[in-house]
């Protein structure tokens, strides 16, 4: 039941992105438009006259607008490749917004916290990743050189018993393998 409650709390949030941005696209495009239209802005900074050629910016924002637009919509389908594009798009998006500082500062201040807000919705809750499998433990230690060494244990046996050297051994007598009990020849065993 809290599964089901808290899957609907984050389609939430994703259906909220989506609308936001399919909204965020649309105002970008009217933005760009109006830059294109208005081609120059003029303002006074100081004692100087300041002159700004809006073309270039007007196109920017037309075309931030339909990428927005278009995440937007794939947000509202519920593809993942939507929501990675659109993550990208929108941080990109407030990045070019402080271009419009100078020119705009209160809508670019605006769009720039709807951006923020936007990545938000969308990175609040990410579906969880299967488990991924740890890998082995190296021998020795973490450097390269520890690699191909033995372990401690097999390095220094302190605590095995030491086998009997071969020169000491001779002239004790040694086992002899037990030989097979056989009837006769040719017999089989019961």
């Amino acid at each position: 039941m809290a599964d089901t409650r808290t899957a609907r709390i984050w389609s939430g949030w994703i259906t909220f992105a989506g609308i936001l941005l399919a909204v965020l696209g649309a105002l970008n495009i009217l933005e760009g438009l109006v830059a294109l239209l208005a081609n120059q802005v003029a303002f006074i900074d100081g004692d100087s006259l300041v002159v700004v050629d809006l073309t270039g910016l007007g196109i920017v924002m037309v075309v931030f607008g339909a990428l927005l637009a278009l995440s937007g919509i794939g947000l509202l389908l519920r593809s993942q490749a939507a929501r990675i594009a659109a993550i990208v798009i929108v941080a990109l998006h407030a990045i070019a917004q402080i271009a419009w500082l100078g020119a705009y500062p209160l809508w670019s201040l605006l769009m720039i916290a709807l951006s923020v807000t936007v990545i938000f919705a969308l990175t609040v809750h990410w579906p969880p990743r299967p488990p991924v499998a740890e890998p082995p433990a190296p021998n020795g230690g973490a450097h390269r050189a520890d690699r191909d060494q033995p372990t401690r244990e097999a390095a220094f046996p302190m605590n095995q018993p030491r086998p009997t050297p071969t020169h000491v051994a001779d002239d004790q007598p040694r086992p002899t393998p037990a030989a097979a009990p056989t009837s006769g020849p040719g017999s089989t065993p019961r």
